[in-house]
């Protein structure tokens, strides 16, 4: 499947320009303009895509329709339905997630004295770790310090950041590179030795280290294969978590979990919970697709909340500005933003540059969502969708033959397989469902306001703020990973296991029952319903 007879013609006048671009500055928005296309076009600011919590800690917060129905949804067990008398295994710290964030914890609450076992929905690295391509931040290079990268995450996320978190993930930042290698991570170098790095969105130094374009799988790679090392810590796959357990007090004390392989109910006892489940983009905001992985459908926000831990920004999700709109096959896949970071423009159907290809994302997608809408500049696909061009080409006029070859050799293998090619084509984009930028309330050591329970990764609020830039998510579940985990070990280490109970869902039970609300949706998912019962869109890419 290659482009259409009218795309091609889009692509000509794509073509036409390109001489004229290729030296060419688009100038960024200032800041009342883009605070102005924001909220006009950004889907965070769509009233009716939102509502109030009616029960929880968050009660009268706007949230995400689709993340208030299962927020306040019934749970999948209840009391009476499960033996907790039978104990199947006991942890020091049960760390819940087979992601980035999760291998993290793990391996510092072994080093740190736990006996530990890591329990993942589906296999172990099934995660939007793998997915990420363009590479983590930090601050290591002399012209660079983490002061310039603190200023540069609060400014992404609009000044609405916690500082703490940003102090934390700026300051473990270097170390947490150096580390990576020492486990084996093989980031892009130059011949002497010392790390590429490159721009991303909304930074104003090059910080961005990079393994190609699979940074993610490189990352995943070398933590899930030192865990794997270490026979202290036990890894269960195909187990997800659907319900915690607390005691009397409400302290957390372990979970539920369900094998999917015979779809029993494991009891798990525990002195301390890591929380590392990822995201929610599963759940498709309002209809749009997503770059996710199958299992990123709010569990952990969910369990989280029912045991009364309070959920920060949780009005905010991230559309990655280039997703693939067309093929269809692929739509919702990402396009790394290390391409726009080598010098790729974003066209119209008229091959026109309309915005700065490196704004933050979130402007950068309400740029791409009003150059559809209200400018009528889109190029619309053959399933009723529409997008803008991500002109590739342009990379290697810029840097010379065989750039985009050697620096994005997924991209390559991704639209290849659709007889695309981005050496000479450009891509069709359109903003995809990407990231949480809410979650849990953590402090800095991922502590929650709930003994016993911590959290890591896309599962945690505040450290994005408003707006996440790229390669902090990389670098989060990292230092959170490893702050959680050496946090949770120490808080077991001065307790005692627990009794474990149920008990929370009573008054869960009874708090949803005065609102009204019926038990028809159950809570956690687990797994995204993607039966077809008729024949329109799962999810138009545009509003």
């Amino acid at each position: 499947m290659s482009y259409t007879p009218a795309m091609r013609e889009s692509i000509a006048r794509v073509e036409a320009t390109r001489a004229a671009r290729l030296d060419e500055t688009y100038p960024r928005l200032e800041h009342e303009e883009a605070q102005a296309v924001l909220r006009k076009y950004h889907p965070d600011y769509v009233a009716e895509g939102m509502r109030q919590l009616r029960v929880g800690p968050n009660k009268g917060d706007r949230t995400p329709l689709e993340l208030a129905d299962v927020l306040e949804a019934a749970p999948v067990i209840q009391p009476g339905m499960v033996d907790l008398d039978r104990v199947d295994l006991e942890t020091d710290v049960l760390v819940v997630g087979g992601g980035g964030a999760g291998a993290s914890a793990a391996l510092l609450a072994q080093e740190h004295g736990a006996q530990v076992t890591l329990v993942t929905k589906l296999r172990f690295g099934d995660a939007n770790t793998m997915m990420a391509q363009g590479g983590i931040q930090a601050a290591d290079k002399p012209s660079d310090n983490p002061a310039i990268h603190y200023l540069d995450v609060m400014g992404g996320g609009h000044f609405t950041n916690v500082p703490d978190l940003v102090e934390a993930l700026v300051m473990d930042a270097p170390y947490v590179i150096q580390w990576l290698e020492r486990l084996g991570c093989m980031f892009n170098k130059r011949p002497d030795g010392v790390m590429e790095t490159i721009h991303g969105g909304g930074t104003s130094r090059k910080r961005m280290h990079y393994a190609r374009d699979y940074s993610g799988a490189e990352i995943m790679r070398t933590l899930r294969d030192e865990v794997r090392c270490r026979p202290q810590i036990r890894v269960l796959e195909f187990c997800p978590v659907v319900e915690l357990l607390t005691d009397a007090n409400g302290t957390v004390t372990g979970a539920v979990l369900l094998n999917l392989e015979n779809h029993e109910y494991l009891v798990a006892r525990a002195k301390a919970v890591v929380l590392a489940t990822g995201g929610s983009g599963r759940l498709h905001y309002q209809g749009f697709p997503c770059t996710n992985h199958y299992g990123a459908t709010a569990d952990g926000l969910v369990l989280g909340y029912r045991v009364g831990a309070a959920l920060s920004f949780l009005d905010t999700m991230q559309y990655h500005p280039t997703g693939a709109a067309y093929p269809e096959q692929i739509m919702g896949q990402l396009v790394t933003e290390k391409v726009r970071g080598l010098g790729a423009q974003l066209c119209n159907i008229d091959g026109v540059q309309f915005t700065f290809p490196l704004e933050p994302r979130d402007i950068e997608s309400a740029a791409v969502i009003r150059e559809c809408v209200e400018h009528g500049k889109g190029i619309p696909t053959p399933a009723g969708g529409v997008g803008v061009w991500l002109d590739s080409p342009l990379i290697d006029l810029k840097h010379g033959p065989g750039t985009v070859a050697r620096e994005l050799p997924a991209m390559i293998r991704q639209f290849g397989r659709f007889d695309i090619d981005i050496t000479r084509e450009p891509m069709l984009i359109y903003p995809t469902l990407h990231y949480q930028n809410g979650g849990l309330t953590i402090a800095s050591d991922g502590s929650t306001g709930v003994a016993g329970l911590f959290v890591a990764g896309e599962a945690a609020g505040g450290i994005h703020g408003r707006n996440r830039l790229m390669g902090n998510s990389l670098l989060d579940i990292v230092v959170f990973g490893r702050r959680a985990g050496r946090a949770a070990a120490s808080h077991a280490a001065g307790v005692a296991l627990g009794h474990v109970t149920l008990a929370h869902l009573d008054a869960w039970n009874q708090t949803r029952a005065a609102e009204g609300l019926d038990g028809a949706l159950l809570s956690p998912i687990l797994l995204p319903d993607y039966t077809r019962h008729d024949r329109t869109p799962l999810a138009a890419p545009v509003r």
